[in-house]
């Protein structure tokens, strides 16, 4: 099995993620890529990952073959303020200040669940992904787009707030595609099959 931190050598402006992130409710498949030509890609999770506090206890969950650009962004619930209140002020993160206890800190934010990003997803530059959001197989996210809703399955979105441009295929290549699960195979077949993969032979692939 693979172990190391940077695909290619002398570029140490991508990093396979899985090798970098040590957070334990963040999840990180195989190959993997995050590229930073602004910061050390290897601080991800400082830079990238934010108000993404223990003790939500909320998950981030990426799949296999995700590819990540520079300053995309992750906007986990506790960045978020409680709009049952009357006022959007986070009274319960101030506790101590304001007598309140302590055990009730998570009252400051409504919760919006995990982000969970699916296998084969390419996230462009500087795009943000805000919490509880899920993004299917083989989806594309634009450059700059706010991702405020569950993208499907190898949908290509963009905009404030993301929208669906379009699918990247028909329904009966998509369905294909998510039972093949390529990104699931061992590498030896992967690397067999790469020329079917980058070529769109779906054909071969199902054989």
């Amino acid at each position: 099995m693979r172990s190391k931190i940077y695909p290619r050598p002398h570029d140490k402006q991508i990093v396979y993620l899985k090798d970098v992130v040590t957070n334990p409710n963040i999840e990180v498949g195989e190959y993997t890529i995050y590229n930073d030509f602004v910061r050390d890609p290897r601080d991800f999770e400082k830079n990238n990952v934010l108000y993404h506090y223990p003790i939500n206890g909320d998950k981030f969950k990426i799949g296999k073959f995700c590819s990540i650009a520079c300053g995309a962004k992750f906007l986990f619930t506790s960045g978020n303020h409680s709009m049952k209140s009357l006022s959007t002020y986070t009274f319960p993160i101030f506790f101590d200040e304001w007598g309140l206890d302590a055990k009730n800190i998570r009252d400051a934010w409504d919760n919006k669940g995990d982000i969970v990003i699916g296998n084969d997803v390419w996230i462009g530059y500087e795009a943000v992904i805000m919490s509880g959001v899920k993004i299917g197989d083989g989806a594309i996210i634009g450059t700059r787009a706010v991702v405020t809703k569950d993208v499907p399955p190898y949908a290509v979105v963009g905009g404030v707030p993301a929208k669906i441009i379009r699918r990247r295929f028909d329904d009966a290549t998509i369905e294909k595609l998510e039972a093949l699960r390529w990104w699931d195979w061992n590498e030896d077949k992967i690397k067999r099959n790469i020329a079917a993969i980058r070529s769109g032979d779906i054909e071969t692939l199902e054989e």
